[in-house]
């Protein structure tokens, strides 16, 4: 009896020590990953504000640095991302691997493009990795001189800028806008990079395009709000929308300084950026086939976001294309930017309670549908353009051409906007199928016009 008594006893301390030792062992894996969280970072290099290199950066963020790395990847959703298409490299092209032409999918864009850069050489969108890259090396260079303006979006220039302006950002915008784009590429190593979004003493984001600083105190402007400074009073969630924004947007080319300027004075609605257009007479060039002053779209994922209701419901860009993800005891951003097709465990599931699967075909509906509107309003435009074609063979001296053409110049602007537009009409459906809707109503409007060439018809 008491032998059983002294077992039990000696049990019980047992239990008792291996539970103290794994109390202890918790509190201090606690404790440690308290002191984890927080020091973020582990400062290996100093950095400073000529910092531009991401890979130097990466010393600090090794957990940030292996997302931004894999953006070389490439992985093709139903309606969007790259194929990789090997090719032979050359001396004027080192490329091995490039994305699928666009051109080669639907032949139709040259007929909308004739007589513009785009018609020659047009292929998907790759990664970050590869953004200075694919412009450095595509065909468009060699079809029309490009100006340093293009540098803007596709390098990382905060610091090439401040250089070229002795200190002063806005200076060394406005000094390489002017370069031809193979002096202006001489002043860039590489592609968007840490500093382009970060300050490196505090690591907050902040804006650092001059386009985009100049762009949103036009827009604050017309809202009433005078001297907008995005980088001292936007908030910290629309910051997460304002670093991507820099770049993906539309844009023009103003003067012929070729200073960078979008189009935001009236809004952000395709319609406010055609009415600012058309106030500054602006044209991207003349359409070879029927002689319309034409405008190309570039990407304005920013300005379709802000119509859908992610954007209405205080969701950001990064909250989707850069969710954020556990390590260890660290929450961090996924730097591996991409679409969140790609990702809807982390990108989609936190907010919507469905499966991937259901998530997923509720996009490629609205995708499915969005595109179908698309090859619509593309068919209708290859017709009216043909039709306008063949009205100059008959009277260049048609009074009614130049109706017909500004009809052309609004349709086709409309129909590219969704179509450079890179989410195939996910980031805000309804507005996609407006847009849609309205270039095949113009469309229609200007082949009546050519009808009724003896009436004098004026734009509604």
């Amino acid at each position: 009896m008491k032998n059983n008594r002294f077992s039990m006893l000696i049990l019980v301390g047992i239990i008792a020590s291996i539970s103290a030792l794994g109390i202890t062992a918790l509190l201090i894996n606690i404790f440690e990953r308290k002191q984890e969280s927080k020091n973020p970072f582990f400062r290996v290099v100093e950095l400073t504000d000529e910092t531009e290199d991401a890979s130097i950066w990466g010393k600090n963020f090794p957990l940030q640095y292996d997302g931004y790395k894999r953006t070389v990847d490439m992985v093709r959703t139903k309606y969007g991302g790259s194929e990789a298409i090997p090719r032979t490299p050359t001396q004027a092209d080192p490329r091995s691997i490039v994305a699928q032409s666009k051109l080669e999918e639907d032949p139709r864009l040259k007929i909308i493009w004739a007589g513009y850069a785009f018609s020659k050489d047009f292929r998907e969108e790759r990664g970050h990795a590869y953004m200075l890259e694919d412009q450095t090396f595509t065909e468009r260079q060699i079809a029309a001189p490009q100006p340093g303006t293009c540098m803007h979006c596709h390098a990382s220039l905060y610091v090439a800028y401040k250089k070229l302006g002795d200190g002063d950002l806005i200076k060394g915008f406005e000094k390489m806008n002017q370069m031809p784009y193979f002096e202006a590429r001489k002043h860039v190593q590489h592609p968007v990079s840490c500093i382009d979004c970060h300050d490196p003493k505090t690591m907050q984001l902040r804006i650092t395009r001059p386009g985009f600083l100049e762009g949103m105190k036009a827009l604050k402007a017309a809202q009433g709000i005078k001297n907008y400074d995005v980088n001292t009073m936007a908030t910290r969630q629309e910051m997460r929308s304002f670093v991507c924004g820099q770049c993906h947007v539309e844009y023009y080319f103003k003067g012929k300084e070729k200073r960078l300027v979008y189009p935001w004075a009236n809004g952000l609605k395709v319609d406010e950026i055609m009415a600012y257009y058309d106030q500054n007479q602006h044209k991207d060039w003349v359409h070879k086939e029927t002689g319309a002053e034409v405008l190309k779209a570039q990407h304005p994922e920013f300005e379709m976001w802000n119509q859908g209701i992610h954007a209405r419901a205080g969701v950001a860009c990064a909250d989707c294309h850069m969710p954020y993800k556990r390590e260890g005891a660290m929450k961090i951003s996924d730097h591996h930017v991409r679409s969140p097709l790609l990702n809807i465990n982390r990108s989609c599931q936190t907010c919507h309670k469905a499966s991937e699967q259901e998530l997923k075909e509720r996009v490629e509906i609205i995708q499915q549908r969005t595109f179908g509107l698309r090859n619509q309003a593309m068919d209708a435009l290859i017709e009216f353009i043909l039709d306008i074609k063949s009205a100059k063979a008959k009277d260049a001296n048609n009074p009614q051409l130049a109706l017909a053409r500004d009809y052309q110049r609004k349709a086709q602007f409309r129909l590219d906007f969704v179509e450079a537009e890179n989410s195939t009409g996910f980031h805000a459906p309804q507005e996609a199928a407006r847009i849609l809707a309205d270039s095949i109503n113009l469309v229609r409007k200007g082949q009546r016009v050519l009808l009724e060439r003896n009436k004098d018809g004026r734009l509604e």
